[in-house]
């Protein structure tokens, strides 16, 4: 199968669509497809070029063994709804051409990912006059990510309607739409795409490598905690949409409690006003640490009793983290906030004990969640691990893909 993936996040992000396309790539080279992968130069969740990459060239380079086209992007500091459309148009532009210079190629399927939206346009022409199969990946509901945290402001009644339906025309287009829930896969549904249609692609684990087995003392150590304290872990992008203001008025309610040590990993545009209000209440028990190499990932899961996925209201089901598949591989005790209604609220109520779900933005809530997770936190969740070994798997998930794809070229 000749596989063609265009995405604006691709390895060595460390986070989120970067780091799954970043591993689903590979695994299908190995497979023995052709593939390519049409993306930016890496900037997430940083938002700064990484060393190595230039923002303003085209690149390109094979990296076991598969073929990445690197094009370039306005990348914003601190971006604003604005800059944020600037800097997703500018990527469609630029990398639409990348795509069409791929023509020779032939590719058997666009994979396209969103976000971003706006370069599902020049993907389906594409598609369209080269034979290719197109399908939609949906990691964020971009339209309903923007919207339901209210970023489009006081004219989100009419940009609402537009973005919608300029949405739902688009995504009936595709050969195949996918997704990460089968909630996300139901509000594909209600905006127009037949259930034909419609194909599961969750989110995975390494459940080989990530393991309750694996000795986080060496990171506890090297970060100066001592075995007695409890720590409490959020490790992932830092950005508006998470509402992690939370976490810091957390730290202050437990601020009574001195064996209590809350530590936030990773980077992201709101790290910064993060580290600002901590230091403004002074909270000494309240440490930032970098983004950490995937090899130690697993150890830094394991130094924690209790993880945090923090979302703000009306996310949850337009972006369902892909920090918690990590979390449940590690068999980690966790505080998620969404709603009952969601598919994270659903899943905490079929699976009682996998995490403790709490209203979001509900400090309350969330400090009788941290306290009951910090009780229970001794040992293994055997309820998360045995989830993620049965529902998680990577090769198992890559291997199923793989099929749906042969199936829909007519190549099995």
């Amino acid at each position: 199968m000749n596989f063609l993936v265009y995405s604006i996040n691709y390895a060595p992000e460390l986070t989120g669509i970067g780091k799954y396309n970043g591993e689903m790539c590979p695994w299908l080279a190995d497979a023995g497809d052709t593939v390519h992968v049409v993306t930016a130069p890496p900037y997430y969740p940083e938002w700064k070029i990484h060393n190595g990459f230039n923002a303003y060239s085209f690149q390109s380079s094979k990296q076991h063994d598969v073929v990445v086209h690197r094009c370039p992007l306005y990348v914003p500091e601190k971006p604003t709804t604005i800059k944020r459309i600037l800097h997703l148009s500018s990527f469609a532009a630029s990398s639409a051409w990348r795509l069409f210079s791929l023509w020779k190629q032939k590719p058997d399927v666009v994979f396209v990912v969103e976000p971003t939206l706006f370069c599902v346009p020049a993907a389906l022409l594409f598609c369209k006059l080269r034979g290719s199969k197109a399908v939609l990946h949906i990691q964020d509901y971009e339209v309903d990510a923007m919207l339901g945290l209210g970023m489009a402001g006081k004219s989100a009644g009419f940009i609402g309607r537009l973005a919608y339906g300029v949405e739902s025309w688009l995504m009936k287009r595709f050969d195949k739409v996918s997704s990460i829930s089968f909630s996300m896969l139901e509000k594909a549904k209600q905006k127009g795409v037949a259930a034909e249609r419609l194909m599961f692609f969750p989110n995975w684990a390494d459940t080989g490598f990530v393991t309750p087995e694996v000795d986080g003392s060496r990171i506890r150590e090297a970060w100066g905690y001592k075995a007695s304290d409890r720590i409490v872990l959020y490790a992932g992008n830092m950005g508006a949409k998470q509402g992690l203001e939370l976490v810091i008025d957390a730290a202050q309610r437990f601020a009574d409690q001195p064996d209590v040590k809350f530590v936030m990993v990773g980077s992201g545009a709101y790290v910064d006003t993060l580290k600002a209000i901590a230091a403004e209440k002074n909270l000494p028990n309240v440490d930032f640490k970098p983004l950490q190499a995937w090899e130690d990932v697993p150890a830094m899961l394991a130094m924690a009793d209790v993880h945090l996925v923090v979302q703000k209201k009306g996310a949850a089901d337009a972006v369902l983290p892909s920090k918690l598949t990590n979390i449940l591989s590690a068999g980690g005790f966790a505080v998620v906030t969404a709603e009952p209604e969601t598919e994270l609220g659903r899943l905490a109520t079929e699976y009682s004990g996998i995490y403790t779900c709490v209203e979001p933005e509900n400090l309350d809530a969330f400090c009788t969640g941290l306290s009951v997770e910090l009780e229970r936190s001794n040992g293994t969740n055997m309820v998360a691990r045995r989830y993620a070994e049965q529902n998680l798997d990577k090769n198992a998930i890559l291997a199923r893909f793989r099929q749906e794809l042969l199936t829909l070229t007519g190549k099995y």
